[in-house]
């Protein structure tokens, strides 16, 4: 409830998502399908930190305080991924609109390229939600979200982009056990945090 009161977040990245398309829009016009790819995915990236990365780094230590009272860290955490979860859902869906209304549709197979964006968008907000999670309890929040979150999110990003490479060839297919992997290590994400956010809550 508290999440969904700071609406001026909310309408931020509502306006941050509108202007970067726009932006591209007026530079790039139509690119080819994998220029287009390749944007999308940085366009995600970028989207997430914006609108999930903040997520712990805006509390401060007294509202933490009045949580650790009202809460346990694993109903804390859990309810943190859940809800970053759904905002980013909703962001991934609301960017490949734009994404196809401003710079067209290039894609072979929308709806294996839709359940790709809708899983992508939610593995970068499990990750960038667990790494804010430890960079708030940290000295220099930013420089710990960079050197934590940069090994772990490129080779994600990388094979998202690969994957979704498929969904603009129709003679391509995307592989079910790469897919099963993401799957995989997102339920490794949402299992590392309750084992180990209790250990920040207690600091």
């Amino acid at each position: 409830m508290l999440e969904v009161r700071q609406q001026y977040s909310f309408y931020g990245i509502l306006l941050y998502i509108g202007a970067t398309i726009f932006v591209l829009f007026n530079a790039i016009d139509e690119p080819e399908s994998r220029v287009w790819n390749g944007l999308f995915w940085v366009i995600q990236l970028f989207i997430c930190i914006n609108a999930v990365a903040k997520s712990f780094l805006q509390e401060n230590k007294g509202r933490m305080l009045y949580f650790y009272s009202i809460a346990s860290p694993s109903g804390f955490v859990l309810a943190k991924l859940l809800f970053n979860s759904l905002l980013m859902l909703l962001m991934s869906m609301l960017s490949l609109l734009l994404f196809t209304l401003f710079l067209g549709n290039p894609m072979q197979k929308a709806g294996q390229f839709i359940g790709l964006v809708l899983l992508g968008g939610w593995s970068l907000s499990l990750v960038f939600t667990f790494l804010a999670a430890i960079a708030a309890k940290a000295q220099q929040n930013a420089a710990i979200m960079a050197v934590l979150g940069f090994p772990i999110i490129i080779p994600q990003l990388l094979l998202l982009m690969r994957l979704s490479n498929a969904a603009f060839a129709p003679l391509l297919t995307i592989p079910l056990t790469t897919v099963l992997l993401l799957v995989v290590l997102d339920i490794m994400v949402v299992l590392f945090a309750v084992i180990l956010f209790p250990f920040l809550w207690k600091d």
